[in-house]
């Protein structure tokens, strides 16, 4: 469908797209008010434009291992299913018998293009149960995070489990429900059992200090025990996959260009923790449900950084990074902070998207 854009400007032309509409709200919050009728019903039309056109533009890419690295790899496996090869399925079960289903009523341009709407669809709901009429600017930070575009197209899996994760969010008073979709992420990527556990652990203890030491703690004990956490963590029965992002360094560096200790990163997740240490603690923010998610992703995130100087930690990373917008807008979306909330929203939104395009801009 979208054949006529160069792969090599695929990816980018979809940040360039992105980082206009960060310019649009920008130019917007300073010139408009956040609750005119008028501004809400144009960022409602601009939003369901953009979440379908978002959608389908990447669940229609086209098949390339160079350009959407995983993409081929999953295409491969679907055409031998298509073929009637024998495959064996011994992990990530919700996925690979979805995708066994799949393979006999669909050709592999629909199927990625059902995968891509089961994981953006999540987000949006998540945005609209909980930021109403406002939910637009809570999307858009979600699919222009750092790793939005990478789990869509690359590590899908991964990508999917956070995703029911958030879906499961949306039943946070419905706990049966929320649990039995937090039980379909981990079947669809092992890894989010991390996840799983931090949000059991994080509603065991409900100091948000707590949160904070936890991760501050993690960024010396990493320094400190370099790759014994890899080995360490990898050596505990995580399911093969996952654990091979531990160890498997030799195999995994040829597809993971920088590894070691990552300042750089380090200081993007921090600025997650700084904003909810700000918002609950500076701002009195008492919401039950965000101080929850604020030990999630803390928990979740030292966990990373025990295990950042691991090829593939970036898989790790994403188990807390999924949570960044909803610990970054959900305070400024549903309680009066500031004076001139809007444009201070605004600039930190568009801040918060400028580390995704200079990161991915290539």
């Amino acid at each position: 469908m979208f054949d006529f854009v160069p792969l090599a400007f695929y990816t980018n032309l979809h940040y360039y797209v992105l980082l206009l509409i960060a310019f649009i709200i920008l130019i917007h919050a300073f010139n408009y008010k956040i609750d005119d009728d008028k501004s809400i019903q144009f960022f409602n039309y601009l939003g369901y434009f953009i979440l379908i056109i978002y959608v389908v533009y990447m669940g229609l890419r086209p098949i390339s291992g160079r350009y959407f690295g995983d993409t081929h790899n999953y295409a491969q496996a679907y055409y031998l299913l298509q073929s009637g090869g024998d495959v064996k399925i011994e992990k990530d079960y919700m996925f690979n018998y979805f995708m066994a289903f799949c393979s006999k009523i669909m050709d592999v341009h629909t199927f990625f293009l059902l995968l891509d709407i089961l994981f953006i669809s999540p987000m949006f709901f998540f945005s609209k149960k909980y930021f109403g009429k406002y939910w637009f600017f809570s999307f858009f930070l979600f699919i222009g995070s750092f790793l939005t575009w990478a789990s869509g197209t690359n590590g899908l899996r991964n990508g999917l489990g956070t995703s029911f994760f958030i879906l499961g969010l949306c039943f946070y008073n419905k706990k049966i429900l929320m649990y039995f979709l937090f039980i379909l992420s981990y079947f669809m990527h092992a890894s989010l059992i991390i996840t799983i556990a931090a949000y059991i652990v994080a509603g065991s203890y409900g100091d948000p200090k707590k949160y904070i030491y936890v991760w501050l703690i993690a960024i010396p004990l990493s320094i400190i025990g370099g790759s014994f956490w890899t080995g360490f963590f990898g050596s505990l029965g995580f399911e093969d996959r996952t654990a091979g992002y531990l160890t498997n360094s030799d195999q995994n560096l040829k597809q993971f260009s920088k590894t070691g200790f990552r300042w750089d990163f380090l200081l993007y997740s921090a600025s997650a923790v700084y904003a909810g240490g700000y918002y609950i603690f500076k701002k009195k923010i008492e919401d039950t449900f965000y101080i929850h998610l604020f030990g999630v992703y803390c928990i979740a995130n030292a966990f990373w950084i025990l295990v950042i100087t691991a090829a593939f930690s970036n898989r790790f990373a994403y188990l807390s990074w999924f949570l960044m917008p909803v610990i970054i807008a959900y305070p400024m979306l549903r309680y009066k902070i500031w004076k001139d909330q809007y444009k201070t929203f605004a600039v930190i939104m568009f801040l918060y998207f400028m580390f995704t395009f200079v990161m991915n801009i290539r």
